[in-house]
């Protein structure tokens, strides 16, 4: 398979109140399915406190490693929203008010019958030369610039930002997945598993203990492949693998 075929993403999840278990993060898990079902692999999430050096040096650090950094919070209204300043610096560019921003925040409050304060001019300055990431939820947009796609931390805000990026993502092939009941427990296959998912290096096998009710400690396992072929190939190799200690457990 082709590298060309794999796009990959980043996640920079910003703020204090996240590492402090004040806000529970609802964003990354729907990030990484919308990502995978577009064909995306998400390789990797960060999560950073409000502090500009933390955030400029795994902005840099992502940017230059995936396709795509996706960033969630701190573009909002209040002093430590820094991410836009943040992003700012980590490209080279200013800050500046974006007229189309300040219009949508008029164009928002004049039917909330909010003011434009400073607090919430804060959420119309834009690196000097991103694209605005449109905000269907709360007015306040979001923005893109490089490789790097900043949304709100606000899930509901978050999920119409990326609705509204996703159809401009160049996205790869997409990756297929088999999942096939074992049966068993996982130390009775670990050993053979490990020898397919070595004979297969352009595969991924995963496997997942679960209890069942009924049998007691179980596992699924998980093949995965951008080649439906090379899929099924392993899937049975897997099945053979099953029914052969299966046999081999029932002769004792």
């Amino acid at each position: 398979m082709s590298t060309s075929a794999i796009v990959t993403a980043a996640v920079l999840v910003i703020g204090d109140e996240i590492l402090s278990g004040r806000t529970k993060d609802k964003n990354i898990g729907f990030i990484a399915d919308y990502l995978t079902a577009i064909g995306i692999d998400l390789k990797e999430v960060r999560v950073v406190s409000d502090d500009e050096a933390a955030i400029i040096e795994a902005i840099d650090a992502l940017r230059a490693k995936y396709t795509y950094v996706f960033t969630t919070g701190g573009i909002g209204p209040t002093h430590d929203d820094i991410t836009a300043d943040c992003i700012a610096k980590a490209f080279g560019v200013a800050l500046p008010y974006h007229p189309e921003a300040v219009a949508i925040l008029k164009e928002r409050l004049a039917k909330t019958g909010g003011e434009l304060n400073e607090a919430r001019m804060r959420m119309a300055r834009i690196p000097e030369g991103a694209a605005l990431v449109v905000n269907k939820v709360s007015g306040a947009p979001g923005f893109w610039i490089g490789n790097v796609i900043t949304m709100a931390g606000i899930p509901t805000v978050m999920q119409s930002m990326l609705d509204e990026v996703a159809p401009k993502l160049k996205t790869g092939t997409k990756m297929m997945s088999e999942t096939i009941r074992a049966d068993l427990k996982e130390g009775d296959v670990g050993t053979p598993l490990g020898e397919i998912a070595k004979a297969n290096p352009d595969a991924i096998i995963g496997s997942y203990p679960f209890f069942d009710e009924k049998l007691g400690p179980n596992t699924n396992i998980v093949v995965r492949s951008r080649d439906p072929q090379k899929l099924q190939v392993v899937k049975g190799a897997v099945e053979n693998m099953i029914a052969k200690v299966k046999s081999q457990l029932a002769a004792g």
